[in-house]
């Protein structure tokens, strides 16, 4: 897989969830702290989104709105309306009243809260793409074929949107990244565009359990050693072998959850010679054994 979609498979758990929700002004909406990762889109209409500490934002017809790390935050339908609702298992999908209606698509992704991707963790709170005529074209398809799933219950529906909703993450993502050149604090979308970094990089991916060393990733790239080393960590900002090993980490949490693999056989593919070696380095950095992490 390339780079993108290595990061969404090791962070990725459970199945998304989503629903469409019409709030007739005036309404507001509390959305409480939560595990894994919120969005919004905007299909009709307009609202505000507001979070304590930092300045509301506007969105209108089309803007999408990703919370990586599912930050308490509030939709309202104008700054000067007031909080009736908390969403929860719940909601009602559509609250009447005598105002402009806006329609909103919904939902969560579960994401591994106990260790993550530096690309992901170098998100801001809330990812804001807004509706741009001419930008993000799959974006926007994405959003019409999830948005007709949702609002006509049709055959295969239920086999239809999980996969929506994980083209949609992927295409938030992308949007994100594509427009990161704006952002002092995205280091890892030079990833994505430096090709002797993305050579490292995919080797790494395509290989943890590689014995790789700083001098054969700087083979990988077509630079010395020593200028490998340094434009590394200054472009991403970790040393290629400490990356190396979050993410021999993070492939190991993955084969855990996902398989029944012998501890043995995912010691090997993640560069360990030996379950006992693997064992002690997964504990150091998750704080519990492998086949307690398995198990939980």
């Amino acid at each position: 897989m390339d780079l993108l979609s290595d990061v969404l498979a090791t962070a990725r758990t459970g199945d998304p969830a989503s629903g469409m929700f019409v709030r007739h002004a005036p309404w507001g909406r509390r959305y409480p702290l939560m595990e894994g990762a919120g969005f919004h889109v905007v299909l009709q209409g307009s609202c505000w989104l507001t979070r304590a500490g930092a300045e509301p934002i506007a969105l209108g017809t089309g803007d999408a709105v990703l919370m990586p790390r599912g930050v308490a935050h509030g939709l309202v339908d104008q700054l000067t309306s007031t909080f009736t609702e908390t969403a929860g298992p719940d909601d009602v999908r559509v609250v009447d009243g005598p105002g402009a209606a806006c329609t909103l698509l919904c939902g969560s992704y579960h994401l591994a809260a106990d260790r993550t991707h530096p690309l992901l963790a170098e998100l801001p709170e809330v990812v804001h793409i807004p509706a741009r005529l001419g930008t993000h074209a799959s974006l926007r398809a994405a959003v019409d074929l999830l948005a007709a799933e949702l609002t006509d219950a049709r055959p295969g529906a239920d086999a239809a949107v999980p996969p929506l909703l994980d083209l949609l993450l992927l295409y938030l993502l992308r949007a994100w990244l594509a427009e990161s050149t704006t952002h002092d604090t995205a280091r890892w979308s030079v990833a994505f565009t430096d090709p002797e970094l993305s050579r490292a990089l995919r080797a790494v991916h395509d290989d943890p359990g590689h014995n790789w060393t700083v001098e054969s990733l700087g083979a990988r790239a077509g630079l010395s050693r020593a200028a490998f080393a340094k434009r590394f960590t200054t472009m991403l900002g970790e040393p290629p072998l400490a990356y190396l090993t979050r993410w021999r980490m993070l492939t190991a949490a993955r084969l855990l959850r996902e398989t029944d693999h012998p501890l043995a056989t995912i010691a090997g593919r993640t560069g360990y010679s030996s379950e006992y070696a693997f064992g002690k380095a997964f504990k150091r950095e998750y704080g519990v054994a492998p086949g307690r992490y398995r198990a939980g």
